[in-house]
């Protein structure tokens, strides 16, 4: 879990005040630190490329802020993507097509003609999918997914490589999807497996990295097809609760390279998202009431479930700070929960922190991942704005959404009236 310095009892984010950032583009707020952008970003990159040569393709499907994708378009990383609207994002942020690889589920003919027309490789999730982009566009760059019988993951909603998965071409079947490929006219270019996401275990990517070259293998020697890439997809995850120790990057690395080493591969490719992105961020929030039950204390604050969702959807832990009152000792046990009409509406459980009045401001760490990007409307409510600080200086990267802007792609018929 990152560390945060403080002013007197101001928390600082990037070497600016959460109290002044809240003052200045109001709560609930997304803070960013460019320079953790950056050094989780070389971090992982250096790990992996110290022991063998790899392409980092990072998973924007965990944040697509155009700003952080800028940042690490200079950076020299490449792109995992997952939509049209996040190809779309990856592009104006100034990636070149060939530095994104789509890695889609349930793709539709017009987004693969958009695909095809943006020349962006595509990683091809079924035999199905592998037949309607031939009758597109048969000479299109490919790779093919392969579920790898291989799991993990900080909750079962996001274990996606195991037996029964929606995702993938079954690893009993791949061979003859590489031989299907050829037939229809493809070069295929690599193969592709994601086990899930937030583990931090060397042996699971030890596990489907020894699969996925022994897929390789058979690929070459049954079909004469020399793959120019592995792809082990992502998942690495970061320490959320404080007594958690970050992910050796190095143990994870080297386990993989042991199982490449005369494979014959010539290049890994690694899809972190939440590992690059998720410390860097918090989410500052207005504390609006402080309400008494007979069992427990509330602090009803004005970010809920519809600007993170993780606490209620994956049960997840989130750190909890007081952003003005940071570093003071510890007093009372809170529950923290957001102003939606939802019982399940809560950011926090069970959390010791200084005694906390109406108007504090409450620091929610490591939001950069599924955090702005899982959000929503609901109760009629508008997104957050998002801050980038770097330097001691903040820049307003997304604007705060209004009411009007709810409104804005709806229509009464006009049989209704005015």
């Amino acid at each position: 879990m990152r560390e945060f310095q403080k002013r007197k009892d101001n928390m600082l984010v990037g070497g600016v005040s959460a109290v002044k950032l809240a003052q200045r583009f109001g709560t609930p707020l997304m803070v960013t630190d460019e320079n953790a952008l950056r050094e989780n970003y070389r971090a992982i990159s250096g790990a992996f490329n110290a022991v063998f040569p790899t392409r980092v393709n990072y998973a924007c499907k965990a944040n697509t802020n155009l700003a952080l994708l800028r940042v690490l378009e200079q950076e020299g990383s490449c792109i995992d993507a997952v939509s049209i609207g996040e190809v779309e994002s990856c592009l104006k942020a100034g990636f070149s097509p060939d530095r994104i690889l789509f890695t889609g589920v349930s793709v539709s003919d017009e987004e693969m003609r958009m695909l095809v027309e943006r020349k962006v490789p595509i990683n091809v999730d079924s035999i199905g999918q592998l037949r309607r982009l031939a009758a597109i566009d048969n000479q299109h760059p490919i790779s093919l997914r392969v579920n790898p019988d291989v799991g993990s993951g900080h909750s079962q909603k996001v274990i996606t490589g195991t037996k029964g998965a929606k995702f993938g071409i079954p690893k009993e079947e791949i061979v003859q999807a590489f031989a299907e490929a050829v037939r229809l006219g493809f070069s295929p270019k690599g193969l592709h497996a994601h086990t899930g996401s937030g583990g931090s275990d060397p042996t699971v990517f030890g596990r489907v990295t020894e699969v996925l070259v022994g897929i390789f293998e058979k690929v070459r020697t049954e079909l004469g097809i020399d793959l120019e890439f592995l792809d082990i997809g992502g998942g690495i995850s970061i320490p959320y609760r404080p007594e958690e120790l970050r992910a050796d990057l190095d143990a994870i690395a080297s386990e993989v390279a042991g199982k490449l080493q005369g494979s014959g591969v010539k290049q890994l490719v690694i899809e972190p998202g939440r590992y690059i992105v998720a410390d860097t961020t918090v989410l500052l929030t207005r504390v609006n009431d402080v309400k008494s039950t007979p069992v427990k204390e509330y602090l009803l604050v004005d970010a809920g479930f519809n600007t993170l969702i993780r606490p209620a959807f994956y049960d997840s832990y989130h750190h909890v700070a007081v952003a003005n009152k940071f570093g003071q000792q510890a007093q009372i046990k809170y529950d923290v929960a957001g102003p939606l009409c939802e019982t399940g509406d809560y950011l926090a459980k069970e959390r010791y922190l200084p005694k906390v009045e109406v108007g504090d401001l409450l620091c929610v760490y490591d939001v950069g991942a599924y955090g702005f990007s899982m959000s929503s409307n609901y109760n009629t409510r508008p997104r957050c704005a998002e801050v980038l600080v770097t330097d001691r200086k903040s820049f307003l990267i997304r604007e705060r959404e209004e009411i009007k802007d709810l409104f804005r792609h709806q229509k009464i018929p006009s049989r209704l009236g005015q």
